[in-house]
C-alpha cells in the first residue's frame, strides 16, 4: 500500500474544491462557468482517489446558460450535509457587468436527482456557503461590497444571514462578520464557516484567483462576531515563492475532518509550465493541517502544498480506472465530457449509429457565445496525445468537423476537414487567438474515414492525421499552444479538448461520425 500521494488529486480545470464528510464518505465539488452539465460531484473513501458520481446541474430546468459569455456561469459551489440532506449553493454569473444570482439545490441521495433551483432574494455577492448550528438554524455566508463603502478596489467583506429552511429564503437581519486579514489585498470571498471546539472559524480566500491569492481564517466564540484575527495570516499561499515554483495561485480552501480525526485542506492551484503558462486552468489540490492553541497550521513544518505527501490516515480505496480510450459504445456519454453552454437541440447521437458519436453540424459556432455542436473534456497533463477517427464529408465550404483545443471563443486551435475553393475535401489547422483565425497549414485528403491526432510536449504541438489507422502524416510540427493558457486568453478556465461540426452559420442536414477519442498523458 502506498504511503505517499501526488498532487494534484484533481488535475485538469477543476476549480475552487468544496468538501464534506458524511460518516466514512467524502464528497467533492468543484466549479464549471460556462460548461454544462454543471458542478462535477466527486466521492471518495481516502481523501486520494476519486470517483465521479456525475453533476449537479445535469438537467436544462436546473442552469439555463444561453447567451453566458467565456469564462461567467457556475462559481464556486459549496457542498454541505445536514439531517440527512445535501445541500450545493453556487453563484450564477449572467456576464462580467450582469446580474450574480444565487441559489441551492438539495438530494437525499448526492448520486442521485437534485433538486430545481432555489433561488436567494437579497443575497448580493459571489461564492455563497452554508452553514448548519447546533440548534439546526442555517445560515447564509457570502461576499458583498461593504455597507460603508470601498476603502480601496476590490474591497469586500464577508457577510452572514439566517437561511429558513422551509420558506428556502434568507431571513432576519444581516451581520457584517469581516473584512479580512490582508488590508488593500483584495477580493475577500469564498468564505466557509465551521464550528470547532467551541470557535466559529471563517475560512475565506485573499488577494484575488491569480498569483497572489492566498487562504485567512478569523474566529470568534459567537457566529456574528466579532472575529479575531489569526496572527499568522495567511495561513496558506505561495505568492512569496516567486513565478518559477511549480505550484501556483493556491487558494480558495474547504477543510474537513476525517473521522480519524486529521484534518485535512482542498483548495485550488496551477501548474505552469514553459514559462508562466497556466494551460490546465486551476486544479484540485490535498493538503494536510494541524490544530495548534486553537488555530489551523496548514502542512507543519513546511507550510506550502507539495508535488508528493503523506496519505491521509485512512485505508487506502482505489476506484476501477477509466479507459483512455471512449469507443463511444455507452449508451450514454460518460461524465468526462461536457458542452459549451446548456444543449439545445437534438444535435448528438450514441444510438443512431452504434459505436460512434454522431454530431449534426449546427449554426452555432465555438466563436461565439452560442451552443455549438461541441464535446470536450479537460487537458490534465502538460504533455498529452489525443487521437480519434472521424468521418465526414462536407456538402460546402461553410461547412466544418474535427477536433478543437479550446481555451473560449476567441483563443483555439481548430483542426477541422473542410472544403477547398475547388470542392476537395481538406484537412487545415486553424489558429484563433485574439479573434483573428490563420491557416497554419492544410492538405487535401480526399473523402473517408480519417485519423486526426495532436501531440503536446510541453507548450510545443504537433498535428498529424493518416488515411489508414496508424499510419500517420505530419500536417505541423512546433506549433506554440501558450495562447491555450488563461494568461493569453483571460478568464478563469482551463483548456478543453474535443470534437465539433458546424455549418458556418447557416441551417444543414449533414452530420459528422467520430468512431472514438483516445486521450493519453505523455511522460
Amino acid at each position: 500500500m502506498k504511503t505517499t500521494f501526488r498532487n494534484p488529486i484533481l488535475p485538469g480545470f477543476y476549480p475552487d474544491p468544496s468538501i464534506c464528510r458524511v460518516g466514512e464518505d467524502y464528497y467533492m465539488v468543484t466549479s464549471t462557468f460556462e460548461y454544462y452539465p454543471g458542478v462535477p460531484l466527486f466521492h471518495s473513501k481516502d481523501l486520494v482517489h476519486w470517483r465521479q458520481l456525475g453533476h449537479v446541474l445535469d438537467r436544462p430546468s436546473q442552469l439555463n446558460l444561453d447567451g453566458t459569455p467565456c469564462s461567467r456561469g457556475i462559481y464556486a459551489p459549496t457542498i454541505r450535509y445536514s439531517n440527512g440532506t445535501f445541500y450545493m449553493i453556487t453563484t450564477f454569473v449572467e456576464s462580467a457587468t450582469g446580474e450574480r444570482r444565487n441559489f441551492f439545490v438539495t438530494a437525499n441521495d448526492p448520486a442521485g436527482s437534485w433538486s430545481d433551483p432555489y433561488w436567494l432574494k437579497g443575497a448580493p455577492g459571489i461564492d455563497p456557503s452554508l452553514f448548519f448550528d447546533d440548534d439546526g438554524k442555517a445560515y447564509y455566508a457570502g461576499n458583498r461590497v461593504p455597507p460603508a463603502g470601498q476603502q480601496y478596489p476590490k474591497h469586500m467583506e464577508i457577510w452572514l444571514q439566517e437561511l429558513d429552511l422551509g420558506s428556502k429564503q434568507l431571513v432576519g437581519p444581516t451581520f457584517s462578520l469581516w473584512d479580512g486579514a490582508l488590508k488593500q489585498i483584495h477580493a475577500q470571498e469564498g468564505p466557509h464557516l465551521y464550528k470547532i471546539n467551541g470557535y466559529y472559524y471563517l475560512l475565506i480566500a485573499e488577494g484575488g484567483t491569480g498569483h497572489t491569492h492566498s487562504v485567512t481564517i478569523a474566529r470568534s466564540e459567537t457566529l456574528t462576531g466579532s472575529y479575531e484575527v489569526c496572527k499568522t495570516n495567511p495561513i496558506l499561499t505561495h505568492r512569496h515563492l516567486g513565478r518559477d515554483y511549480g505550484i501556483v495561485n493556491v487558494g480558495h480552501a474547504d477543510i474537513v475532518e476525517t473521522q480519524n480525526g486529521e484534518w485535512w485542506m482542498v483548495c485550488l492551484a496551477s501548474r505552469p509550465y514553459g514559462g508562466y503558462y497556466r494551460n490546465m486552468g486551476r486544479e484540485t489540490f490535498l493538503v494536510p493541517l494541524v490544530w495548534e492553541d486553537g488555530w489551523p497550521v496548514v502542512n507543519p513544518g513546511k507550510g506550502i502544498i507539495e508535488w508528493e505527501t503523506r496519505c491521509p490516515d485512512l485505508p487506502q480505496h482505489r476506484w476501477p480506472s477509466k479507459p483512455a480510450c471512449d469507443h463511444f459504445d455507452a449508451p450514454v456519454l460518460d461524465d468526462r465530457w461536457n458542452f459549451i453552454r446548456t444543449p439545445r437541440g437534438d444535435f448528438w447521437s450514441l444510438a443512431e449509429r452504434p459505436g460512434h458519436l454522431r454530431l449534426r453540424l449546427k449554426p452555432d459556432s465555438i466563436t461565439k457565445p452560442e451552443n455549438p455542436s461541441f464535446i470536450g473534456r479537460r487537458q490534465q497533463h502538460p504533455s498529452f496525445a489525443v487521437r480519434l477517427a472521424v468521418e465526414f464529408t462536407p456538402e460546402s465550404p461553410n461547412e466544418t468537423a474535427g477536433m478543437a483545443l479550446l481555451q473560449n471563443s476567441d483563443y483555439q486551435f481548430r483542426l477541422e476537414i473542410g472544403m477547398n475553393d475547388r470542392a476537395e475535401t481538406i484537412l487545415r489547422l486553424v489558429r484563433r487567438e485574439s479573434g483573428i483565425e490563420t491557416d497554419l497549414a492544410s492538405r487535401v485528403i480526399g473523402a473517408g474515414k480519417r485519423y486526426l491526432k495532436v501531440e503536446a510536449i510541453g507548450q510545443c504541438l504537433r498535428f498529424d492525421y493518416a488515411k489508414v489507422a496508424e499510419r500517420w502524416e505530419l500536417l505541423i510540427d512546433n506549433v506554440d499552444a501558450t495562447l491555450l493558457s488563461s494568461d493569453k486568453a483571460g478568464g478563469f478556465v482551463g483548456a478543453y479538448i474535443g470534437l465539433f461540426a458546424e455549418s458556418g452559420g447557416v441551417s444543414s442536414a449533414n452530420h459528422a461520425d467520430f468512431d472514438f477519442f483516445e486521450y493519453t498523458e505523455l511522460v
